[in-house]
């Protein structure tokens, strides 16, 4: 239960050097204990993990798409590089720090993201298609678990901005619900989701709260966290509508994640995160109310 199973299935986690958006150590180390593993979360329930007043669009097999050969240099490109780069003294350490049972290069972040910036230079991408068809192909064909940050990497490449449409929402979906661990999903959360919520909110604001009440945690933690960075933006009511329906879970990822929400709202409007947290008290769990509170220098 404490294994993040991503070699089995396209499911995964990250390494100490994290990837923009994610919440250095907090998660992990913080977890509830068994056997002195982290333990793993477990379903809000055996249902879907969706609603299907928000079904997407499954996202197409990279089987037979145009543009597949350029997405398949990339990728390449990418696996090779990695290769080249890889420490194998490092890599265990780091398999071991996120429980993965798939394996990594033992590349660090500032190493990968140099790597990346040139292997994506040398190899650009002329559509829509020859991006989403790239980053799906280091997604899904992992080996190890560098090439899954390298799709994460290229989802946000700055180049391709203008991808960054509502056409993308079901290639985050799945990176979302088959990565299903907080360094990938919080990643995706925050910056991704996050920036078609600001491009988008008309249509993004019901498909997040459908999210928020979704059977699958880590939709609903991607709800809750899409507003990481939006300050003095936040929809304050959007928060809210994303936070209320976990809020008296016992699950430690939500617990974490909307304490996580919360306290960097705070940076903004301590007074109102006070308010919030003192109006609904009662269904706070102590973790859930002292990360919220954490920087307002408060008792807990």
């Amino acid at each position: 239960m404490g294994k993040d199973r991503s070699r089995l299935r396209p499911t995964q986690r990250v390494s100490r050097g994290l990837l923009p958006g994610v919440e250095r150590n907090a998660n992990l180390r913080a977890a509830p204990k068994r056997g002195g593993r982290a333990e793993a979360p477990t379903p809000l329930s055996a249902g879907p993990s969706g609603l299907a007043a928000c079904t997407i669009t499954s996202v197409p097999s990279t089987a037979a798409t145009p543009g597949r050969s350029s997405a398949m240099r990339l990728a390449r490109a990418v696996r090779s590089v990695l290769r080249d780069l890889a420490d194998p003294v490092k890599a265990p350490g780091m398999q071991a720090y996120m429980k993965s049972e798939m394996p990594y290069r033992g590349v660090q972040t500032p190493q990968l993201r140099k790597a990346l910036k040139a292997a994506f230079a040398a190899h650009p991408l002329a559509s829509f298609a020859e991006w989403r068809e790239a980053v799906l192909d280091l997604w899904r064909g992992a080996l190890y678990r560098e090439e899954r940050y390298a799709a994460i990497e290229l989802a946000g490449c700055r180049r391709y901005q203008h991808f960054q449409t509502m056409a993308a929402l079901p290639v985050y979906e799945e990176l979302i619900t088959s990565g299903a661990w907080w360094d990938y999903v919080d990643a995706v959360a925050s910056h991704r989701i996050g920036e078609l919520l600001r491009r988008y909110p008309l249509q993004m604001g019901p498909i997040l709260r459908q999210w928020a009440i979704s059977n699958d945690i880590w939709k609903r933690r991607s709800a809750i966290l899409a507003q990481l960075h939006f300050k003095g933006n936040t929809d304050l009511k959007l928060l809210y509508d994303c936070i209320l329906p976990s809020l008296g879970s016992s699950e430690f990822f939500l617990r974490k994640g909307i304490g996580w929400a919360l306290r960097q709202y705070a940076w903004t409007d301590p007074n109102e995160v006070l308010r919030f947290v003192r109006q609904h008290e009662a269904q706070f769990s102590p973790l859930t109310k002292r990360e919220a509170l954490k920087n307002l220098h408060l008792e807990a």
